[in-house]
Formats: structure tokens, C-alpha cells, sequence
């Protein structure tokens, strides 16, 4: 019977799925999945090991050719030297294609270890990662950072350490500043919720920045410095700042704070959420709706600015202890008088007793009515006598 005029009939199997046949065929199985993470869409795409307080440090069986990597609720503490790069080419590994020199993830790009319980990076821990371009360390308790803990990641563009830096103090603070010296090629950095009183100088340098999240700090303001590091030359576009939810304190120091927002307000985006939080006649007002001739320097402000934070509460306990001191003193003087004291309240109270028995008497005394004298007679009146016989 012939066929239907308009229905072809098939010759044969279709082109692509037997491309993709013979392209299975010819390639070389991939790397498992490490023990305890979770591989999505293959190990190339994306690697998960979220494995509890009983990983302490970076799994050494992740697929070499891996691009991103995420570690989460991990207990590593302390990112060693070299903790993400391998031995020398050795065994199995030279067979997978690892790089000699220790580089064992060659295009990893991204790394993720946020939620880790990290204390401490030392130096050189991400050195074999030369294609890492995203690194978050956000809501780790980091307390001693390594000046050279990102040497050699001269392709990074994105660095998180939001929650990270609140436990460091002034030495972590000057350590990540050493640490980002040599990221050229940073673009976006995270400094969100750290309570820093100031940012990092080596920061605002970053030639290619595009935008500093400076969010959830204790930042009172930005100084001319500050302000005069955010400009770029050359043509080199200027970075984006987030300040929102910082402290401000509107006086004289800010005007030029002000002036730089109203000329640049595009590259603060959040420039309207700014809000005063001293002086107390300016409080939770916005910063953007201010005269600067309300900038005003208060009398004390001019020496000393005012005592805030950590000094007025400084100040305060000082005051609690001197109190407490002479408190003491006082109790110690009692103490040692108690028996003079006692003799003294003794004696008070007879004579006390003496005096109350005396009012008592002469109360007695006046109320007794034979002492009441007789009432003398009317003028006038003649005194009769028994002799007179009337």
C-alpha cells in the first residue's frame, strides 16, 4: 500500500541524540561526589557540604575540575595554609588532570563558607584556588585575620565578610587592612553588620570598587579623607557606599558629609534612610533634610566632642565604684566605732529618759490640787474677825 501523500517516512535515527551517544561514549566518566556533600547538576556546577560540627576542615576529595564550591554549618575554626590546595601531582590525583604545584581546584570560581565557626584565616589559606573570583566568609565569629590570607587571588571580585569582624576589635580591623591591599581587581566588598567605628583605608582604595556595603556599623560619620579616597581619576567610575542604619552624629564634623550627599546622592542609594542619631534635639531625623547651619559644634565638641558610647559608659562605672568606695569606707568607720557608738546611743537614751522623767515631775507637780492657790478677796469688802462679836 502506498504511503499517504505529506507523510515521510523515517531512514534512519536522528542526528543529535546520536551525537550525544557517541559523545558519552568517548568521555571519560566524572568525578564522584565527595563523601557527605551534595553535587547539583554535576560536580562542575555546583558542590554543597553542609556536614555538622564533624567536618574540621575542607574536604580533600572534591572533583578537580569543580567551578563552585559551598561549605555551610561546617566546624572548621581555622582555615590553614593552603587548605584548599592539593599535593604534588601523585597517585590517582595526576590521573584526574590535577596541576602540579599543589593547585588541585583550578576552576573553582566560586567559594562559599558562610556559618563555619571560623576564627582564624591564616596566611595563604585560599593559595591553588587562581580562578576564584567570589569569596564569602559572612557570619563567622573571625577574631585573627593573616595579612597575606588572600595573596594570590588576583582574579577576586566579590568578598563577603558581612557579620564576620564584631569580635576582632582595632587588630582585625587593621589586619583586613593589610589583607585587601593586594585585591586589584575587587569589586564588590561586604562590611555589613561589624560595628566599625571607621572603614578600612585600603577599602576605599580598591582602584576598580563598584560598591561597599557599609551597612549595620557604628560609623559616626565619614571624614574628608574618607571622602576624598572615594574619587577616582583616570575615568575610573566612582563606587557605590551603603550606610543605612549607622549612628550619624550630626554636627559640625558632618557637613561635608552632607555636601558630598547632595552632590553624589546617586552613589549612596540608600542616602534617604540615613537618620541623625545624636545630637538629642536631632534625633531620628533625616540627615539628607538638615541645614548645615544646624550642624552645629556643641561647646564641649569643640575640645572633646561628646562623650558617647564606650566613654560615657566608661564614665558611669568609674562613677558607680567611687560610689561603692566611699560606701565601703563608710561601713569600715562604723565597723571599728560600734562600741563607741553603742556607748553613745546609750548614754543619748538616759539622757533622753532624764529628761522626760523631769517633765513628768513637774507635770505631776502642776496638776497636784492642794498647790492650787486660794482666790484672793473682792476689793471692798470688809475682813470680819471672831473678836468683832457679829
Amino acid at each position: 500500500m502506498a504511503p499517504r501523500s505529506g507523510r515521510r517516512e523515517p531512514r534512519g535515527p536522528p542526528l543529535l541524540p546520536g551525537l550525544l551517544l557517541v559523545a558519552a561514549a568517548l568521555s571519560r566518566p566524572a568525578a564522584p561526589c565527595p563523601f557527605q556533600c551534595y553535587c547539583f547538576g554535576g560536580p562542575k556546577l555546583l558542590l554543597r557540604c553542609a556536614s555538622g560540627a564533624e567536618l574540621r576542615q575542607p574536604p580533600r576529595d572534591v572533583p578537580p575540575d569543580a567551578r563552585n564550591l559551598t561549605i555551610v554549618g561546617a566546624n572548621l575554626t581555622v582555615l590553614r595554609a593552603a587548605a584548599f590546595a592539593g599535593e604534588d601531582a601523585a597517585g590517582d590525583r595526576e590521573e584526574e588532570g590535577a596541576a602540579a604545584g599543589g593547585v588541585r581546584l583550578p576552576f573553582l570560581t566560586a567559594l562559599r563558607l558562610t556559618h563555619n565557626n571560623i576564627e582564624v584565616v591564616e596566611d595563604g589559606a585560599f593559595d591553588g584556588l587562581p580562578s576564584l573570583a567570589a569569596l564569602d566568609l559572612s557570619h563567622n565569629p573571625l577574631r585573627a585575620l593573616g595579612a597575606g590570607a588572600f595573596r594570590g587571588l588576583r582574579a577576586l571580585r566579590s568578598l563577603q565578610l558581612n557579620h564576620a569582624l564584631a569580635r576582632g576589635g582595632p587588630a582585625l580591623l587593621a589586619a583586613l587592612n593589610a589583607a585587601l591591599a593586594p585585591l586589584d581587581e575587587l569589586r564588590l566588598l561586604g562590611l555589613a553588620g561589624n560595628a566599625l567605628s571607621r572603614l578600612p583605608p585600603a577599602a576605599l582604595l580598591r582602584p576598580r570598587l563598584e560598591q561597599l556595603d557599609a551597612r549595620l556599623n557604628a560609623l559616626a560619620g565619614l571624614g574628608p579623607d574618607d571622602l576624598r579616597a572615594l574619587e577616582r581619576e583616570g575615568g575610573l567610575p566612582a563606587p557605590r557606599l551603603l550606610l543605612a542604619d549607622n549612628p550619624l552624629r550630626c554636627g559640625c564634623a558632618a557637613r561635608p558629609l552632607l555636601a558630598w550627599l547632595r552632590n553624589a546622592t546617586e552613589r549612596v542609594p540608600d542616602a534617604r534612610r540615613l537618620r541623625c542619631a545624636s545630637p538629642r534635639p536631632l534625633q531620628d531625623r533625616p540627615f539628607l533634610g538638615l541645614d548645615e547651619a544646624r550642624l552645629r559644634c556643641a561647646d564641649r565638641d569643640a575640645q572633646d566632642a561628646e562623650l558617647t558610647g564606650p566613654e560615657l559608659e566608661a564614665s558611669y562605672v568609674f562613677f558607680g565604684l567611687v560610689l561603692a568606695l566611699i560606701g565601703l569606707i563608710f561601713l569600715m568607720v562604723l565597723y571599728l566605732n560600734r562600741r563607741g557608738i553603742q556607748r553613745w546611743m546609750r548614754n543619748l537614751r538616759e539622757a533622753c529618759r532624764d529628761q522626760m522623767e523631769g517633765y513628768h515631775y513637774r507635770y505631776e507637780q502642776d496638776s497636784d490640787p492642794r498647790r492650787v492657790p486660794a482666790p484672793a478677796a473682792p476689793a471692798g469688802s470688809r475682813a470680819t474677825s471672831p473678836s468683832s462679836g457679829l
